[in-house]
């Protein structure tokens, strides 16, 4: 709710297609410039998204790792199936937080973020000092034999609110279909992102 209000204040002639599953978040939303849909944001974008008639953006404002999920949902099992990260791993990551779902989560603030932080370019809004390296180059480029590594990136739309184009996200999963074995399928911005292990039968 509170990305679809700085983003529709900000672009006032775009239209969105908000995604949820309770219907109450929906209706709090409700306006001129939006479409709402009651749903599984996984199954909606499985049975709407195509190249030729997609939205700008995806926003995947829902807590599981989409970009992920998506492609278990398009493979199907027989063809990709989610596999436990090993705890190696975690050496390759900065602040690395293991979840209940098995991804693993990851940040260069070691402090809770603003919520509307602009994530510029070069600096971290909060301690005033230099970026390490962007997230998703350290994800891109993790080696971990036997795992591939392969990333979406994230990009800031607004303040504290992330999307990607669906060109991305077609052309990663293009990849996930080439893959043979281990994959370590990533999204992530300049400071965040999230991991999932996967295997491509």
């Amino acid at each position: 709710m509170l990305a679809f209000q700085r983003l529709s204040n900000r672009c006032k002639d775009g239209h969105f297609v908000l995604v949820d599953t309770v219907k109450e978040n929906l209706l709090r939303c409700e306006g001129p410039n939006c479409t709402l849909e009651q749903a599984d944001g996984v199954n909606f974008l499985e049975q709407h998204l195509n190249l030729k008639n997609g939205p700008d953006w995806i926003i995947p404002a829902l807590p599981i790792h989409l970009a992920a999920e998506w492609f278990l949902v398009r493979l199907g099992p027989e063809r990709l199936r989610r596999i436990s990260l090993p705890p190696e791993i975690h050496m390759h990551l900065p602040n690395p937080i293991r979840g209940s779902d098995g991804n693993i989560y990851v940040s260069h603030a070691d402090f809770r973020c603003p919520d509307d932080c602009a994530e510029p370019r070069d600096i971290c809004t909060v301690t005033g000092k230099p970026r390490r390296q962007n997230m998703f180059k350290i994800l891109g480029d993790i080696r971990l034999p036997p795992f591939q590594p392969l990333a979406i990136r994230s990009h800031q739309l607004g303040p504290g609110i992330g999307g990607y184009r669906p060109k991305q996200l077609f052309a990663l999963l293009s990849q996930v279909e080439q893959a043979k074995g281990h994959l370590l399928v990533s999204t992530a911005c300049r400071c965040h992102g999230v991991i999932t292990g996967l295997k491509r039968l």
